[in-house]
């Protein structure tokens, strides 16, 4: 049995999240003290995991911490199927051998968050591997094609002609009946997860089981601000990218998105991230801030200490960077991609030119290396720099309403 105050646990897991579905059923569950089967699912559609992945990971080690029993599950064989989810065309399938050779990478990737002592690694392959054909018709009866139709992505293709495969209708149904054999109490997922998240509950309750706890949690922006962060779209943090392009990155981004990133990555307390937001209200340079948020992130991937030496890292490149003190300074609103910032500002003559900066690895962003030619920078104060000695100071602000 596990003893503590369920409503101060309650209010510990409610940090960060974006809905718990029932709330009043998961209350129930907490009451009765014994310890929950949380499920959280991971298709290896990638080799390494960012810190978007974290934000949920985060979240088990909380489970785990208050005595609950985490499932992780590696979705080896609904990776085969590709997750249809916010996807406007059919995902190709991956082979089984670059499933395998991903969730390899992933056990190794997540016990520098999770206690292994307190994770049970779950394949899906397991019990879906063993199902006949017969089986999985007898799977796809549960759910009409309507009930599938209610899915946002789904309904939007369909309208827009688009083609659906029959195959894509089984993802939801299989990641609901990995809660049926699994039992799970909890189970948790991003907020665009929410349908096949339902779905567990439907199936366990159609199998007699009680019905899992769905708790959504919202998706981390990349580097850019604007879109979830993704390795494809190039504005992600690796956790098992090296100490200095963590921290770098972590530096890059704009003083607006740093306190996000505190609230969905950090494990400070409440009153250590209210203590720093009044600090800064006071005058602390934000900068400084950042630092203390990189550092933290750091030592999480790459051991104690390691984040204050890529602190001096990173000053030392600024240093012999030799910025000069009287830059060109430009106010911009937020909105071009970064190819588009260098021709406005004219420290290239085209954006053809700029894009072959950025291939080449000559543009830097307050010392980062830039690799997408559409990387936003979002409002607030920026070096921009091509090459050694083309380089600018940057204004960005955000377009109000009306203005």
């Amino acid at each position: 049995m596990i003893e503590h105050d369920w409503a101060g646990a309650l209010a510990e897991i409610k940090r960060g999240t974006e809905e718990i579905l029932l709330e009043a059923e998961f209350i129930e569950k907490l009451k009765t003290g014994r310890p929950l089967r949380i499920k959280a699912g991971f298709d290896p559609t990638a080799p390494d995991l960012h810190l978007g992945h974290t934000v949920l990971i985060n979240k088990l080690r909380q489970f785990q911490q208050m005595g609950h029993e985490v499932l992780f599950l590696i979705g080896d064989f609904t990776g085969m199927i590709g997750d249809p989810t916010g996807k406007s065309a059919t995902r190709p399938p991956l082979t089984r051998e670059q499933v395998v050779e991903n969730a390899k990478t992933y056990q190794q990737q997540i016990f520098k968050i999770l206690d292994p002592a307190r994770t049970q690694i779950v394949f899906n392959s397991e019990w879906m591997g063993k199902m006949t054909a017969a089986d999985l018709i007898g799977l796809a009866s549960r759910q009409t094609v309507a009930r599938m139709m209610e899915r946002d992505d789904f309904s939007k293709r369909y309208a827009a002609q688009q083609p659906i495969a029959i195959h894509e209708f089984l993802y939801p149904l299989i990641q609901g009946y990995d809660s049926v054999a699994l039992k799970a109490d909890v189970e948790l997922g991003g907020t665009d997860q929410k349908f096949n998240l339902l779905m567990g509950r439907e199936l366990q309750k159609q199998w007699g089981q009680p019905s899992q706890t769905v708790i959504t949690l919202p998706l981390l922006e990349g580097l850019d601000g604007v879109n979830k962060m993704s390795k494809s779209l190039g504005n992600y943090i690796g956790i098992a990218e090296s100490a200095d392009e963590q921290f770098g990155k972590i530096m890059s981004i704009s003083d607006q998105l740093m306190w996000r990133y505190f609230d969905l990555l950090s494990f400070r307390s409440l009153a250590e991230l209210a203590e720093l937001r009044a600090q800064m209200a006071a005058g602390r340079n934000p900068r400084d801030i950042k630092f203390e948020l990189g550092m933290e992130i750091v030592d999480r991937f790459h051991g104690a200490g390691a984040g204050a030496l890529a602190r001096e890292r990173f000053i030392a490149r600024f240093a012999k960077s030799e910025i000069p003190e009287d830059l060109p300074e430009y106010r911009i609103p937020a909105g071009d991609g970064i190819a588009r910032v260098l021709k406005a500002i004219g420290l290239v003559e085209s954006t053809s030119e700029a894009i072959r900066h950025i291939k080449a690895g000559a543009v830097r962003l307050n010392g980062v290396v830039c690799q997408d030619k559409d990387q936003r920078i979002d409002a607030g104060e920026h070096i921009i720099q091509v090459g050694k000695r083309r380089m600018a100071k940057l204004f960005v602000t955000n377009v109000t309403e009306g203005a």
